[in-house]
């Protein structure tokens, strides 16, 4: 934490930073996860790799570098209630993770498909971040679902969800 500088200050400062809010789906085994994320960007266009920081501490960290995928599902802006169930570890049931529907992508990772878009991505370099690992993943394959093209996709301030800033007590999560 910036020395001097209240915590308060830090936090309205970075909430600030405009983030898509999404599913990232992860899966090692028969072992499948989704959880909300908000710490999503393209980071290169050759070849076109996408970033996602996750807790070390959650479940779709493990899932992700034991199955060495990931998936990143953007949802419609209309309907945001689908994040406040994967702020903890999904349950599965048969092919869906709580209650929403998955299917397999090319890479093995669950795909949401009431997602609007999504992105399907092979695990290409992790790097440590203190508590989170950024995840850099090669995109295999993407798509829109459902006339998801013309859409507007949820971002965080869409929601009452605040995500960074200085880390509280019990933050974490799926």
């Amino acid at each position: 934490m910036p020395e001097g500088i209240p915590v308060e200050i830090v936090n309205k400062v970075l909430w600030r930073i405009p983030n898509v809010l999404c599913l990232i789906g992860a899966a090692s085994g028969e072992e499948w996860n989704g959880m909300t994320a908000s710490w999503v960007t393209q980071v290169a266009m050759e070849p076109v790799l996408v970033a996602a920081s996750v807790d070390r501490s959650s479940l779709t960290h493990r899932l992700i570098a034991e199955g060495r995928r990931f998936s990143v599902n953007l949802w419609s802006r209309d309907d945001t209630r689908p994040f406040v169930s994967f702020s903890k570890p999904a349950r599965r049931q048969g092919d869906t993770l709580n209650g929403r529907p998955v299917r397999l992508g090319v890479t093995g990772a669950p795909i949401f498909t009431e997602a609007v878009a999504f992105l399907d991505c092979r695990l290409w370099q992790s790097v440590d971040c203190g508590t989170h690992t950024l995840f850099v993943g090669e995109v295999a394959d993407c798509g829109f679902h459902d006339g998801g093209e013309d859409r507007p996709v949820a971002r965080i301030e869409d929601t009452r969800m605040k995500y960074g800033g200085v880390k509280r007590r019990g933050a974490g999560g799926g």
